[in-house]
């Protein structure tokens, strides 16, 4: 069965709304077959990163650049991982009080250096997410999830 496999650090109730959203995407009763695994990024390992099969990854952007848990997540499982995994689907969302540039850029280039494909638009929101950045979030987790019902 195919893994999904969300890798977050949810330090704020904000961004614990988000993770919820996309979580609750990732498992709605139209995705078939599709097994959810939940991580938070101090806990994940790269067994865990080795069974699954796709990725969404969440984050906080602290001072302007990715938050310092999921950083450690992929240093730990970067070299572990790097052969294994290449050409595997992510998505990515991120939250900050007014920018997530600097996070979603070093996402992006830790994720080149893996070869991972990015699956996905990020979904960026700032400040309190509104319905509309919670439905992105939602929609993130359901087609990242969908598009592993096939692997």
């Amino acid at each position: 069965m195919p893994r999904l496999l969300i890798v977050h650090h949810t330090a704020s109730p904000t961004l614990h709304s988000m993770f919820d959203a996309a979580r609750s995407g990732a498992t709605n009763d139209q995705i078939e077959g599709v097994e959810v695994v939940t991580r938070a990024a101090l806990a994940a390992t790269p067994v865990d990163v080795l069974e699954a099969d796709g990725y969404l990854l969440g984050s906080p952007a602290n001072l302007g650049y990715l938050s310092g848990a999921l950083k450690h997540f992929f240093d730990q499982i970067y070299y572990p991982c790097l052969e294994e995994t290449v050409g595997r689907p992510f998505g990515l969302y991120v939250h900050g009080n007014d920018d997530t540039a600097g996070a979603i850029a070093a996402v992006e280039k830790i994720t080149t250096g893996l070869q991972w494909q990015q699956a996905q638009a990020v979904v960026s929101v700032t400040g309190t997410p509104d319905k509309e950045g919670l439905d992105a979030c939602w929609e993130l987790g359901a087609a990242l999830a969908a598009g592993l019902m096939d692997v």
